[in-house]
């Protein structure tokens, strides 16, 4: 989907590129590519990485404010970071290309809701409905949107808890000893079934810039 919009004379912006793996399997020219990315093992990474090959990285935090000047980019990218629409507005030069996709707020609230007592999900209200509506109204049509809810299946215990210990977010202050009663629980259905049903939940947009 990315290559459909792609030409070698276009300003690139991969927002979140983490290593730069994808980034780099495109495959375009470096003096017209920049990227931002927010956790510091990964920005070191890519000084040593991407920035020698001429491709320009700006860090971003919390804030979403992405360090670059107004209407700098023909195209933005987006893969599971999260973003101020106004931010990617500003930068996106008139007639840009914003794509997104997205990890829904509805992502493991099964397993999250088995495990963790009285749970409340972070970005509940992150959906593809909501986001579509968000670029609408900051001068955006939407090309292209879809989601999906797809299956995720553990087939034994510890890589659950391998995973709850990782995603932190979606199991916020779990420990498999204060957890254990849960956990018992969750054994019964990989037992029963021979593994852990989970469900997953992305949602993808592509956006023209009408500013």
């Amino acid at each position: 989907m990315v290559n459909k919009y792609l030409s070698s004379d276009l300003e690139l912006l991969d927002m979140g590129t983490g290593g730069g793996e994808f980034l780099l399997s495109l495959n375009r020219p470096c003096e017209k590519t920049s990227v931002t990315e927010c956790w510091q093992p990964n920005i070191e990474l890519l000084k040593r990485k991407v920035v020698p090959l001429g491709i320009k990285l700006a860090s971003i935090d919390d804030n979403d404010i992405i360090d670059f000047e107004y209407n700098s980019f023909d195209i933005i990218i987006n893969r599971h970071e999260s973003f101020d629409v106004n931010e990617v507005k500003r930068v996106l030069k008139p007639n840009g290309i914003f794509i997104t996709q997205q990890v829904g707020g509805e992502n493991g609230n099964r397993l999250s809701n088995m495990l963790i007592p009285d749970f409340q999900p972070r970005y509940k209200s992150l959906n593809l409905k909501n986001t579509q509506r968000d670029l609408e109204e900051n001068e955006f049509d939407i090309i292209f949107a879809d989601e999906c809810f797809t299956y995720q299946k553990f087939f034994n215990i510890q890589a659950l808890i391998y995973y709850a210990n990782v995603i932190e977010w979606e199991f916020p202050a779990f420990h498999a000893e204060d957890n254990f009663e849960e956990l018992l629980n969750v054994y019964k259905e990989l037992i029963s079934n021979g593994y852990i049903l989970n469900y997953e939940h992305r949602f993808i947009i592509v956006a023209h810039s009408k500013k």
